[in-house]
């Protein structure tokens, strides 16, 4: 059997080979440990022994990220599949379920769904960030007796009905735990900026990688355009995430860009869009992808751009949902992140992070 290891350092491709392929899996870790990258190393070598897998994200564009890392790693017979969770629920009741009340669907409905004799073999799943789908999930795949490994950090919870990774190992019944450490996305300034925002007790251990400091400036009317086109035409082999707060920012950014500078062709993702336009991105090409916060976990840029920190101004700077939700943002940039704001004053939650750490201006 042979297995092709992508982009894996030395002690993240021993803990993929310790993982048994029987039982449950719960790896846990922080951002920048390699989480998606294991989790779609994990499908193919469960799919190598002639099993099935299925692949499940609660985010339809991370789900594009992890299918395009499962391509890259060339399993061509289609024994891996990467979908979300919504959708392969659906597909595994054999109707649409009738809808519960937290934007999934009516769990007693696929409990007793459950209970019904099977006629299919108990399925073979790898989720990632599954930290972001409900408790229930796990014990309907303990019910249906799917082999389940899960990928998950309870750090970079951005959704309302989320399991702990206490939740997730109970309602799984038998489950090993495994704790990945180290950060190779970030470099060490951006790491230590993330660290202020960081909602657990205890930050990661930051990298040793280095790279200049974060930025925060503050925006005149069209300033976070400007920004990017002038990192975007500086820098046209990187990728430039631009992470906003509201759909109206992202439209905004977006027209203003394609008027002014067309020929960078950036792009935008939003849940959303009833079509393929705004809802499939080629993740191969370099530039500028709009995203909303909602849709940024799980994903990587070369440098991040964070345009309306104005717009959590007025709210607690100890929230624990907003210093997670900082978190998350910051640690998405592997090499550059600039924050921005408009008007007088530094939103509250920046204000109080020294100038050494987050650079003005």
């Amino acid at each position: 059997m042979t297995v092709t290891y992508l982009d894996l350092a030395p002690e993240q491709r021993a803990r993929l080979d310790a993982l048994s392929f029987e039982g449950h899996h719960l790896v846990s870790g922080p951002p920048g440990s390699g989480k998606s990258i294991l989790a779609a190393q994990r499908a193919v070598m469960l799919a190598l022994t002639g099993t099935p897998v299925i692949v499940l994200t609660y985010s339809n564009l991370l789900r594009q990220t992890l299918a395009a890392t499962v391509h890259a790693l060339g399993p061509a017979d289609g024994s891996v599949r990467v979908t979300t969770a919504h959708r392969w629920l659906a597909e595994w009741y054999g109707a649409t379920p009738p809808r519960g009340g937290d934007g999934w669907y009516d769990w007693d409905a696929l409990f007793n769904r459950a209970a019904e004799p099977a006629s299919t073999h108990a399925p073979t799943l790898v989720v990632d960030e599954g930290q972001d789908l409900p408790p229930e999930f796990y014990l309907l795949c303990r019910m249906i007796g799917a082999r389940t490994t899960v990928f998950a950090d309870e750090c970079q919870r951005l959704t309302d009905t989320n399991s702990t990774l206490d939740e997730i190992a109970r309602n799984l019944g038998r489950c090993t735990r495994d704790e990945l450490d180290g950060n190779h996305r970030n470099t060490q300034q951006i790491a230590e900026l993330a660290a202020h925002f960081h909602p657990g007790s205890g930050a990661p251990v930051p990298p040793a990688r280095q790279g200049p400091p974060p930025r925060l400036h503050r925006f005149h009317e069209r300033g976070a355009a400007d920004l990017l086109i002038l990192l975007a035409q500086a820098q046209p082999r990187k990728s430039i995430g631009v992470i906003a707060g509201s759909k109206h920012t992202q439209f905004s950014l977006l027209g203003s860009i394609q008027k002014r500078a067309p020929r960078l062709k950036p792009q935008l993702y939003t849940s959303e869009a009833k079509g393929p336009l705004y809802r499939r991105l080629d993740l191969d090409r370099p530039g500028i992808v709009i995203v909303h916060r909602a849709s940024a976990k799980g994903l990587g840029f070369d440098t991040v751009v964070i345009p309306d920190t104005h717009r959590d101004a007025a709210t607690d700077p100890t929230s624990a949902a907003l210093r997670m939700s900082y978190y998350v943002m910051a640690t998405r940039a592997r090499q550059e992140l600039h924050l921005g704001y408009e008007g007088e004053s530094e939103p509250p939650l920046l204000a109080q992070v020294h100038r050494t750490v987050l650079q003005r201006g």
